[in-house]
């Protein structure tokens, strides 16, 4: 965030990498600056959609206090009265914290009927960790920033059911032949894979999105900054976090649709199903 207002005067397109709607919200106030991750919000909304589907309405929330963890727990408590979702315990913890015990305790006799953690490693490992321990039974919800298999490993058992939104690029073969991210989403694993001998994650691709924009509006718009910014602003572009369609009113290009509802099975992600 420190980095848009610099950006703003300077007058240099940015996009960023990073998952927080308030990047490039307001557009008014973010003309120069786009970005590639789905937003937070639409995070947010698949959540409360699957919560609402199950009967769900009394809820936990933990976060971290680093600006990702203060950006989600923004989007939860501003979103949640929207689905009827009541947050009966609202906590927090610093991003080196390593035991979130006392937080989730709160949770638990606060009634809660699923908890929703919103933070970046080591905690998306460790809360379920210390809610396995507490025989805390009620869903596990985290944010996208969980697409990582590494994550699931660190928390080892403990990380069996978590649900969390993510793009389609973690369930590759779950996606049907005839979708429009198909092709990309598999030459990018295909490549990747043979080039790095390692599993793909979200955040790699959130990189190879956001280079394909600006060499799209390179090869139109040339070195000219301004020319740059309204290329990239007119873009549409099937990547790998989904299809981008930039405007005026949108510098993320994405909706909710762009999530998939994913779920850990056997040490793996898998399509939610239920």
């Amino acid at each position: 965030m420190a980095i848009i207002p610099v950006i703003q005067e300077a007058r240099i397109p940015l996009v960023s990498c990073a998952g927080a709607a308030v990047i490039v919200e307001p557009v008014a106030e973010r003309k120069w600056v786009f970005k590639v991750p789905q937003k937070d919000s639409d995070c947010v909304r698949r959540i409360f959609d699957h919560m609402t589907s199950k009967g769900i309405k009394d809820i936990g929330i933990i976060t971290t206090t680093s600006g990702f963890g203060k950006a989600g727990r923004d989007q939860l408590t501003m979103i949640a009265a929207d689905y009827g979702i009541k947050i009966v315990a609202d906590e927090t913890y610093d991003p080196t914290t390593t035991d979130m015990t006392a937080q989730l305790v709160k949770i638990k006799n606060a009634g809660a009927q699923a908890v929703v953690n919103w933070s970046i490693e080591p905690a998306q490992s460790i809360v379920p960790q210390n809610m396995k321990q507490l025989k805390m039974t009620i869903p596990l919800y985290q944010s996208h920033g969980f697409g990582n298999l590494k994550y699931v490993a660190a928390a080892g058992a403990a990380a069996e059911g978590i649900i969390f939104p993510a793009g389609r690029l973690l369930v590759v073969d779950a996606v049907p032949a005839d979708h429009s991210q198909k092709k990309v989403l598999v030459d990018y694993r295909t490549q990747y894979e043979k080039t790095y001998n390692d599993k793909v994650s979200t955040f790699g691709g959130h990189a190879y999105d956001a280079m394909w924009i600006v060499a799209g509006a390179l090869k139109k718009a040339g070195d000219d900054r301004a020319k740059l910014r309204d290329e990239i602003e007119k873009t549409e572009f099937t990547g790998t976090a989904g299809m981008f369609k930039f405007s005026p009113t949108d510098h993320c290009g994405l909706d909710k649709t762009a999530f998939e509802l994913l779920t850990v099975k056997d040490g793996k992600f898998v399509v939610l199903t239920e």
